[in-house]
């Protein structure tokens, strides 16, 4: 791909259209918003601007259009895969300016909402409502609800109450073109047409960019249970999964961590405290959550009835109150944070019905073997979602840039060969698009790119990624 460079006149013409003060040429500036949590990977724009409203964006992109030159949205810069980086220079198209919660509307339970609100936030306030927005990544801290959407993000309770993909309703979207459209209707039921809304969640900013948000919400659970199960077999930790669900119990959360991803997290990470045994080997976590105190005492009983066939430990942690409730998810939520501050490491986000968990978490770590590699894994357990952090140790460089690569594609073709996929909540774009010719067919990659061409013709959004 061939595009125009950013020159001064460029750079005038985005002042003319949202001021002087939110077009940043500074260099620190641009290298701070060409990275995100994807390795140690930098690719900074030519110039970052910062529009306030949508109309704004409509002209920006019209610009790109005149002008041939690319134009990458960019959220929190949380994601994993890359897909905010502007690999081609061009504009960066901060959103971060987009942080209203314009209404939520608790008679419908809907919410309307930039994408620029952090999910946190959102979470807390349609809470003081009594509603629940249950997607929550482990970056809900910090990243936006757009960058969610283009991630098509879920979390730990996303088994019980769904990914971002169920929760958007309708979205006020801007084309490559600078033409601005409504995806939806703000209703729970639509049979109108294709299902455009459903299109743009999860194409991490190639066709479009998200400017306005319908999210659906849910009644606030008033209570949760939760319990830390150590096992001494990670394999016997993944087995237990299929169990409890087989068992007529959707917990609201059900997390794994191999024993590496807690000692890294403790270790590493101030605050994070938990005592185990010296042959733990795995830790499941495990929430219920509803109404009924009673009905979630049961559940927790079930469940540790159901663990206790599959060769747990005997020291099984009931949290008390919120703080330990807290600790624990703590923990848990840092497992990334600890491997990225300490370790140049590559991350995959594999998913596989949960019945071949153990198969797919022993295929990692053979794989692992034969390469010479250690990975911490962690994850979504109770969807199926296996974090695997490949940890470069003592490989070489030339193993690390031509042998783990090799490694990689075991591991996906693995995965998919399961049933599963290579990528569950993060996403494709520029690190793993490589690795696409393994779950799709040829003709399914050129119906993708086909898509890709009718939105964006002259490929000016977010190129170079997902295909």
């Amino acid at each position: 791909m061939k595009f125009s460079k950013v020159d001064s006149r460029i750079v005038t013409e985005l002042e003319k259209l949202i001021g002087s003060d939110y077009v940043v040429v500074d260099k620190q500036t641009l290298i701070d918003y060409g990275a995100d949590h994807t390795e140690n990977l930098v690719f900074p724009p030519e110039v970052l601007v910062k529009p306030k409203t949508t109309h704004q964006v409509a002209q920006i992109m019209q610009l790109s259009q005149k002008e041939n030159i690319p134009v990458t949205p960019i959220g929190a810069r949380t994601g994993l895969s890359g897909g905010c980086l502007s690999i081609y220079g061009g504009i960066g198209l901060s959103m971060e300016r987009f942080n209203k919660i314009i209404t939520i509307d608790k008679d419908n339970m809907q919410v309307v909402v930039e994408p620029g609100v952090i999910t946190e936030v959102l979470q807390d306030q349609v809470a003081n409502c009594g509603l629940y927005y249950a997607p929550d990544p482990a970056s809900r801290g910090s990243c936006f609800i757009g960058g969610n959407i283009a991630e098509n993000s879920g979390g730990p309770r996303a088994l019980k109450y769904g990914v971002t993909k169920d929760f958007v309703l309708n979205l006020e979207v801007v084309l490559p073109s600078g033409e601005i459209i409504q995806t939806g209707a703000n209703t729970l039921k639509n049979s109108t047409g294709y299902n455009l809304t459903q299109l743009m969640v999860g194409s991490e900013g190639t066709l479009g960019v998200v400017t306005k948000a319908t999210l659906k919400l849910l009644p606030l659970p008033k209570l949760n249970k939760l319990i830390l199960v150590p096992f001494k077999s990670a394999i016997d930790a993944c087995k237990a999964v299929a169990h409890i669900f087989n068992s007529g119990i959707t917990p609201s959360a059900l997390e794994f961590m191999d024993r590496f991803a807690v000692d890294w997290t403790i270790n590493y990470i101030d605050d994070a405290k938990l005592e185990m045994s010296p042959d733990t080997e795995a830790l499941l976590l495990i929430e219920v959550d509803g109404d009924n105190e009673a009905l979630l005492f049961d559940e927790i009983q079930k469940i540790v009835e159901v663990v206790e066939t599959q060769n747990c430990g005997s020291n099984i942690l009931f949290a008390e109150d919120e703080a330990q409730k807290e600790q624990l998810w703590f923990v848990r939520r840092r497992i990334g944070e600890a491997v990225k501050a300490n370790s140049v490491y590559k991350e995959e986000d594999t998913v596989v019905p949960r019945f071949r968990l153990p198969d797919l978490l022993k295929g990692v770590k053979e794989i692992g073997k034969k390469y010479g590699f250690e990975s911490v894994c962690y994850g979504h357990a109770g969807d199926g979602n296996l974090h695997i952090n490949i940890i470069k140790g003592n490989l070489s460089d030339n193993q690390w840039e031509n042998e783990l690569p090799l490694a990689i594609r075991e591991i996906f073709e693995l995965t998919v060969s399961l049933g599963g996929t290579i990528s569950g909540e993060h996403g494709i774009g520029l690190v793993q698009k490589q690795y696409m010719d393994i779950p799709f067919k040829s003709v399914e990659l050129e119906l993708m790119q086909s898509i890709k061409a009718v939105f964006d013709p002259k490929m000016l959004l977010n190129p170079g990624k997902i295909i």
